[in-house]
């Protein structure tokens, strides 16, 4: 099988794409089929809101938990088995007889969708470290024997998801003029078939840690399961509520459950969320702050300009949709750029760069008023679309070379839920300021709130060391 200087075959690459960009297909896609579900079902905006929200609570929390049973159960085995939810849901969605079943199917199209991304992180890797390495061993902590990072591999995945998520309301919005919205999840059969078609004939099955038949219970960890379940899912909706009616109940809750789940997984043997190796392992969790900061500020801009250019500066939708579109595409422009400069300078100068021009950009926002020209709005979407692709690629670098490679799966799943909580969290701090103050000043301390999380975000990307090894990276690996 040939392979680029990533070290991942193309082919491989190929297999796993179609998987990959699933979920932000399926994230986006949605937002335009809302309307349509409203008159269908006769609910209002507050409850078709639900098909949103639900998506991603289930996929914050599915994505570690699916990334670890792709730790345990082996990662061709669990890519093909979430292709095949996703398939099956896909197909009877369509005829859900309510509202609410229909958010059910959305729920379990997140948790199919969730094991893509860390089963491809585990191929990926299995494929750089060449025969015999594969995924497993490893322990807790940062391995000093992890291989070198595949960017281009990396870089080619980000570009999948990234367009996918840029695209999604485009195509929906086609799919359902042309055949109604119950095309949105159908459009996901196609598209299942195919990744399991090369995934069948070209993902390699991987060893994974033999274990006893009765401990697979034990390995399982279902206290820690439903702990770190409950945990995660009383504080993403209590971030959803702070913006409308805060649901103050919870916090005490989620403490309470925080701490008997760090109680438990620190008393296990083999535990769900590994508590002291996130703890020692400072590497990895900076990453996964960084992930969460970038994407709070990523979502603040990409939720918060559109409805300030609507509502305060009364351009129509299309034209708010050409506004806002360069700060996407120039993420995705940008990372080929950003593959090169992992494989030249390694992944601390990516992330330093992208922060640095994040925090540049952030800084811009309080130039923008009622009457700024239309050219230095674009100029600031674009400036805001630079450092996407370097924050991205650079971060998912940071990952693989912090995770120890017996959790790859399981770290590739968290570092997708702190995605998600960076973008819950935004939508909670533009309601609280909008709600109040939609005007140019409520985007001045939207702003401010930006440009402090991007202070943190150039601090923590100064001290990241990465590791020892330059990483080998083309753009001629995409």
């Amino acid at each position: 099988m040939p392979e680029g200087r990533s070290g991942a075959p193309a082919r491989l690459i190929a297999s796993v794409a179609p998987g990959t960009l699933l979920n932000p297909l399926n994230s986006s896609m949605i937002a335009v089929a809302l309307v349509p579900l409203q008159h269908e079902f006769e609910v209002g905006v507050a409850t078709s809101s639900w098909l949103v929200s639900g998506f991603y609570l289930a996929a914050a929390v599915g994505q570690p938990l699916m990334g670890r049973f792709v730790d345990l159960f082996g990662a061709r085995r669990m890519f093909l088995a979430g292709l095949g939810l996703v398939c099956a849901v896909s197909v009877v969605a369509p005829f859900a007889p309510g509202f609410w079943w229909l958010v059910g199917a959305r729920v379990l199209l997140a948790f199919g969708t969730s094991t893509a991304y860390p089963a491809a992180l585990v191929l990926i890797r299995a494929a750089a470290a060449g025969p015999g390495q594969g995924s497993a061993g490893g322990g807790r902590g940062r391995t000093p024997s992890a291989p070198s990072s595949p960017a281009g591999a990396l870089a080619a995945l980000s570009i999948a998801a990234a367009t996918s998520a840029a695209l999604g309301p485009v195509i929906g919005g086609f799919l359902i003029a042309s055949a109604g919205w119950q095309a949105v999840f159908l459009v996901n059969v196609p598209v299942t078939a195919v990744g399991a078609l090369l995934a069948i004939r070209f993902l390699p099955r991987l060893p994974h840690p033999p274990r006893q038949r009765g401990d697979l219970l034990k390995t399982l960890d279902l206290p820690g399961t439903a702990l770190f379940t409950a945990t995660l899912a009383g504080l993403l909706i209590f971030l959803l509520s702070l913006a409308d009616h805060p649901q103050w109940w919870l916090v005490p809750a989620v403490v309470v459950l925080g701490v008997l789940l760090v109680v438990r997984e620190r008393s296990t043997a083999v535990p769900f969320l590994d508590v002291r190796g996130l703890a020692a392992n400072r590497h990895l969790s900076s990453v996964l702050i960084q992930q969460g900061g970038v994407n709070l500020v990523f979502y603040c801009v990409f939720f918060g300009l559109p409805l300030w250019l609507g509502s305060v500066r009364g351009f129509t939708s299309d034209t708010v949709g050409l506004l806002v579109l360069p700060v996407a595409a120039m993420g995705v422009l940008m990372t080929p750029v950003a593959a090169a400069m992992v494989g030249r300078r390694g992944s601390r100068a990516t992330l330093v760069l992208g922060s640095v021009v994040l925090l540049v950009a952030a800084l811009t926002i309080q130039v923008l008023d009622d009457s700024t020209p239309l050219v230095i709005l674009v100029g600031v979407a674009l400036l805001f679309g630079i450092p996407g692709g370097f924050n991205n690629l650079g971060l998912q670098t940071a990952l693989y070379e912090a995770s120890p490679p017996s959790r790859m799966g399981s770290s590739g799943g968290l570092f997708q839920t702190f995605r998600y909580l960076g973008a819950i969290l935004s939508t909670s701090v533009l309601g609280i300021v909008f709600e109040h103050e939609l005007s140019s000043r409520g985007l001045h301390q939207v702003g401010l709130i930006m440009t402090c999380a991007s202070v943190v975000l150039v601090i923590l990307a100064l001290a990241w060391h990465g590791t020892a090894r330059r990483v080998r990276a083309s753009v001629d690996d995409l």
